[in-house]
């Protein structure tokens, strides 16, 4: 059952702890925007610098856009911010699956980020272990550690998968979920060709974050999110996303938490 119209008209709205519901993927973008803009004020004038790491695939594009717009534009402090990605396909940056491909048409070109600031996965090498522990080291360079040793993020945007999948962790994926290791190599369940092949950042990084936004919208995530908020059985990659000192927040648009607001009626 979708929301009524009533319930759009109260929208947006907190429906569970950490759960915010917008009325339309517009909303879901703005409100992500909003806290964007907020996040990026503070952690610049506290710690000189706002690392974020993307989110890849369509859903976060009206984001990207519209932080690339007046007037949120000018209100980021662009020669402090340093962009990573929590993922990227195994194809080159002109590739169009490329994650960082999407973020830089739709972003990078339309900002004053300093160049160096741009830090992208290199997934086309034909080393992807070696890509992964260089891009560990990257993350080494540029972020503190938090107690057990993790790069700490001040804020990671994620996505959802119609699986329950998040950045490039996958429910059927054999890595071990509580590895060291910073960034991994992983395939994507059924896919074939370059883009199957991962790059990914893992949970231990995803959890070290001061706040992970995830992104979610369409009415093909409604049952996968309803499982992600009330089923903990369910065990699934996105489930597991909680950072240890830090804010798990998740912004859905009404199609996407239809089942959550229609009280998880099919």
């Amino acid at each position: 059952m979708a929301a009524t119209g009533e319930t759009r008209k109260s929208l947006p709205a907190e429906i569970r702890p950490g759960v915010i519901v917008c009325p339309d993927a517009d909303g879901v973008a703005q409100l992500a925007a909003a806290r964007f803009v907020q996040l990026s004020d503070r952690f610049a004038k506290a710690e000189g610098k706002f690392c974020v790491a993307l989110a890849g695939g369509s859903t976060p594009l009206p984001l990207y856009r519209l932080l690339a717009t007046s007037p949120l534009r000018e209100r980021i402090p662009w020669s402090r911010v340093h962009l990573f990605w929590g993922d990227e396909r195994a194809v080159p940056p002109t590739h169009p699956e490329s994650n960082y491909g999407a973020a830089h048409r739709e972003l990078l070109t339309r900002v004053s980020l300093p160049a160096e600031n741009v830090h992208r996965m290199v997934a086309e090498a034909a080393d992807l272990d070696g890509a992964a522990r260089q891009y560990a080291s990257t993350l080494r360079r540029h972020l503190r550690l938090d107690d057990a040793g993790y790069p700490r993020f001040h804020l990671v945007l994620l996505g959802l998968g119609t699986d329950g999948h998040t950045a490039s962790l996958f429910p059927d994926e054999r890595a071990p979920e509580n590895t060291a290791a910073w960034v991994v190599v992983t395939t994507a369940p059924g896919a074939t060709g370059p883009a199957a092949r991962r790059l990914t950042l893992t949970l231990g990084v995803l959890n070290a974050a001061h706040h992970v936004i995830f992104i979610v919208t369409g009415r093909e995530k409604a049952d996968v999110l309803w499982h992600v908020v009330e089923d903990p059985a369910a065990n699934l990659p996105a489930q597991r996303v909680r950072p240890r000192q830090g804010e798990r927040l998740i912004l859905a648009d009404a199609a996407a938490a239809s089942r959550l607001l229609s009280g998880g009626m099919p």
